[in-house]
């Protein structure tokens, strides 16, 4: 989206700026740890000791970065069409419906890497048509994506009571969850890829999935910034009415990045389904959607940024706990006023440090342009 500051090199637009607000966040949330009488420090200590101590820690800290990818994605695709895609949650959870009905079809008589990709097109799927409907309604009605996604948020999570209770669930059952999926419906740990290393990825549910949203971040480079789609897609984040001008269709472009915006928030429920619980239960998305909007906005809506900042949240998620068992009197609560901090900085407020760091990139940039003329006189 468009940014009324002068531009600034990548080193600074990706790296810098993300990098003072995210010091500046770390920095408020040790003064709230010092206001509840705990060291910071030792804060600090137990919160990376807790995400890369050990290799089940960084397990479980990618396993959760792992989520946050696709969720990140997903809001970063609808931001370059100017879009603000809040409805990851519900999309999520409708995509869960797909790859749920693969592993419950296939998971008995096929082997997970037949499996696997069925429920990569059932969750892509079911995630882009309930995208779908607010894109549409936006396209052709008028409606503002931002309330029709929210409502969508509800009635997803009304459907999967619905559906977990009355139709998936199994006969004598109580809890509201499908069966356990057999080994073809459950994808194999990346221990093979820590043990590299020499670590040990002990009972973390760090899955294959894991490279798949490697491979979508890569795709969506290539979308957006390699593509004639995602060129209209920029032009029209950019600029409507210049989209319009230049003959862009711009109901079938907010149509089509709604779908793939939805497709990729559908995804992520590979991660937690097929990785980890080996059956759909409810809640499994646990706010993923977002906090795919703070990873989003974090990374610049850029894949290069976004990976990184899904890294940062999983951290907090893994360390977080950490610190809350290690130092009882900071709470499960006190880690999410850090995690709030965090998207605070570094999305309402990413540009508060922006201009005083674009002046001074303005200035360095004249007494070069100064030296070099004089130079030449």
């Amino acid at each position: 989206m468009s940014t009324p500051y002068a531009k600034l090199p990548g080193w600074v637009e990706y790296g810098l700026v993300p990098l003072v607000n995210l010091a500046v966040a770390f920095l408020v949330a040790g003064l709230v740890v010092l206001l509840v009488g705990e060291n910071p420090f030792e804060a600090a200590y137990h919160l990376i000791n807790g995400a890369f101590g050990r290799g089940e820690y960084i397990g479980f800290t990618l396993y959760y970065a792992t989520t946050f990818i696709f969720t990140g994605l997903a809001v970063a695709v609808a931001f370059h069409a100017g879009l603000f895609n809040i409805g990851g949650e519900g999309q999520a959870y409708v995509g869960g419906i797909g790859v749920a009905l693969a592993c419950l079809w296939l998971d008995q008589v096929m082997p997970w890497y037949v499996v696997f990709p069925l429920a990569i097109l059932g969750s892509a799927f079911f995630g882009a048509l309930w995208a779908f409907l607010p894109g549409w309604l936006q396209a052709k009605r008028g409606s503002h994506i931002v309330i029709t996604t929210i409502m969508f948020n509800f009635i997803a999570s009304s459907l999967m009571v619905y559906l977990l209770t009355r139709v998936l669930k199994p006969l004598g059952s109580m809890a509201p969850q499908t069966r356990t999926f057999a080994e073809g419906g459950q994808l194999p740990k990346l221990d093979w890829l820590l043990s590299i290393f020499g670590l040990n990825v002990g009972t973390a549910p760090f899955n294959i999935s894991f490279l798949l949203a490697l491979a979508a971040a890569f795709g969506v480079w290539l979308l957006i910034w390699r593509t004639k789609l995602g060129y209209e897609m920029r032009t029209m984040g950019h600029s409507p009415s210049a989209a319009r001008y230049a003959g862009i269709r711009e109901s079938r472009i907010t149509v089509i990045a709604m779908m793939i915006s939805g497709g990729l928030a559908g995804m992520m429920a590979l991660n937690p389904i097929m990785g980890e619980q080996f059956r759909m239960q409810l809640d499994f998305v646990q706010g993923a959607g977002f906090v795919g909007i703070a990873v989003a906005l974090m990374g610049r809506s850029h894949p290069g940024g976004i990976i990184p900042a899904a890294i940062l949240f999983g951290v907090l998620y893994q360390g977080g706990a950490e610190i809350a068992f290690e130092m009882p009197s900071i709470s499960r609560d006190m880690i999410v006023i850090i995690q709030g901090l965090v998207i605070l900085f570094a999305g309402a407020l990413e540009n508060m440090f922006r201009p005083a760091i674009t002046r001074a990139f303005a200035v360095r940039g004249q007494r070069a342009a100064a030296v070099v003329q004089t130079k030449g006189a």
